[in-house]
């Protein structure tokens, strides 16, 4: 940050008094201009018939990991709740109506300054299409997912408590709710094709 937004005057990184971190503070106007991190929302949508359980994913067209898979997700906007974005994402990233379940993972990402969170959904049906920053949008059972090239970290993460947690289900346990810090990196980008 280099201006005030309030102002439009330079901001010097300064420790304001009773507090304890750096923070943007404009010398003229005295406003301190707190960053706090980003919330990620989105979903695990599923489909299941005939005993088959398969979960949807989108091939990113955009960066970061332009190429690579993830679950729908995106950042949250003002004025709307956290169910209420992962169900636009949702919609938004791989054209699909969702039923949202409840708040299945939440993922500390500190070192990107960010909060992931992934609710569990059913898909209400195969109508669905890649949105404009998805390449292609697919059905994957456990064993067909690109785990290789999934794009985020958060992303594998929640997969695989996902797939642990169905494993319980099927013996009659429930799938609980997961809170983690991700510390690991994502992977090196491919070399293109």
């Amino acid at each position: 940050m280099k201006f005030c937004s309030e102002c439009a005057h330079p901001v010097a990184l300064a420790i304001p008094e009773g507090d304890n971190r750096p923070r943007y503070v404009c010398p003229h106007c005295h406003t301190i201009h707190y960053q706090n991190p980003k919330l990620v929302i989105g979903s695990i949508p599923v489909w299941e018939h005939d005993g088959k359980l398969q979960v949807l994913l989108c091939k990113r067209a955009i960066e970061p990991r332009h190429g690579y898979w993830t679950l729908p997700a995106g950042f949250m906007e003002n004025e709307e709740t956290t169910d209420q974005a992962a169900v636009r994402e949702t919609e938004e990233e791989a054209g699909a109506d969702v039923e949202l379940g409840k708040l299945f993972t939440l993922l500390n990402v500190a070192h990107v300054h960010q909060v992931h969170l992934f609710y569990l959904a059913r898909l209400r049906s195969l109508d669905f299409a890649p949105g404009e920053e998805s390449l292609d949008v697919q059905l994957f059972t456990q064993d067909s997912i690109p785990w290789d090239d999934l794009a985020f970290p958060t992303v594998r993460t929640t997969l695989e408590l996902f797939f642990a947690d169905r494993a319980r289900v099927r013996e009659g346990g429930s799938y609980g709710f997961h809170s983690r810090d991700i510390v690991r990196p994502m992977l090196a980008p491919r070399e293109p094709d």
